[in-house]
């Protein structure tokens, strides 16, 4: 009896452990199996995305639209006492004649003056580059020709280069048309002629520093040079000019040689420092030069 009794009870052990063995077998194999069917799927899907979904590395047509895509000349000044990036390079700018930078080997400074209209101060200006045999661009519009026909005179007088801005200071990138845009440039230069007898030296500076790449070939092909600048700082604001100090702070420690500067013959502010500018910027070793010699270098 105690056999059979222990036989009996073996059994229900062994029949109890094969059905839990049965029970977690079965559990994992539903595991795997649900495990293999999510591995599947992710598999099927991997292979059926379209090629598209995958990042793909800029092609060389996608770059060059990017830079087409620049509407605003704009500067990156990184170290003092070094040439600033520019959102074009010197090397593209160059393929349309255009510049924003002389020969940073030279201690050369080129002056520019943007004159959209006369607000006072430009006679101060032309007194300060004359003390220093200073030659300078002046880029005017129209409607400064016709309200300062005097002071147009004067810059021609004392050697000085009048420049074209265009004849109603428009955003020029906007324009696509050949004819409207060669329209902009010969107004003015039927202007300046008009007054002086003299034909207009062909440099040009877009309004607002807005251009297009279309921009830059259609100033080419009408001989003109594009001439965007290295340095500049906010001087256009009439009612709320910076002071003596600030100017001083932006415009000392980054000049750099080849330097074009932008300046604002509106600016009260630049009419009071330009004398001094020009002298801390002599004893630094700089000197002066034309956009006629930086163009035939």
């Amino acid at each position: 009896m105690r056999s059979i009794s222990s036989c009996a009870a073996a059994y229900r052990i062994t029949e109890g452990a094969l059905l839990m063995f049965i029970t977690i077998t079965r559990d994992i194999l539903y595991r795997i199996a649900a495990g293999a069917g999510v591995c599947a799927l992710l598999a099927a899907l991997f292979f059926l995305l379209p090629a598209s979904e995958q990042p793909a590395a800029q092609t060389g047509a996608e770059a060059e639209a990017a830079t087409a895509s620049i509407t605003d000349w704009g500067l990156s000044f990184q170290t003092n006492g070094q040439p600033p990036v520019g959102n074009a390079s010197v090397e593209e700018l160059a393929q349309y004649g255009a510049y924003y930078l002389g020969d940073t080997g030279q201690k050369t400074i080129y002056l520019t003056f943007d004159a959209g209209y006369e607000n006072g101060y430009t006679a101060t200006i032309l007194d300060a580059l004359k003390k220093h045999n200073a030659p300078a661009c002046f880029f005017v519009v129209g409607n400064y020709i016709d309200s300062a026909p005097e002071l147009v005179q004067r810059m021609v007088d004392e050697g000085h280069i009048v420049g074209n801005h265009t004849l109603h200071h428009p955003d020029m990138s906007t324009i696509s048309d050949p004819a409207s845009f060669a329209a902009e440039l010969s107004g003015l230069e039927e202007k300046f002629t008009a007054l002086t007898g003299q034909p207009m030296q062909k440099f040009y500076r877009p309004p607002q520093g807005k251009f297009s790449e279309e921009n830059l070939k259609q100033a080419q092909e009408l001989e003109y040079t594009t001439v965007f600048w290295s340095l500049a700082y906010v001087d256009w604001y009439t009612d709320n000019q910076p002071t003596e100090e600030h100017a001083f702070s932006k415009l000392l420690p980054r000049i750099h040689n080849g330097a074009i500067v932008l300046l604002h013959s509106t600016s009260e502010t630049n009419a009071r420092i330009l004398d001094e500018l020009l002298t801390r910027w002599e004893q630094e070793g700089y000197t002066f030069g034309s956009l006629t010699e930086l163009t035939a270098a």
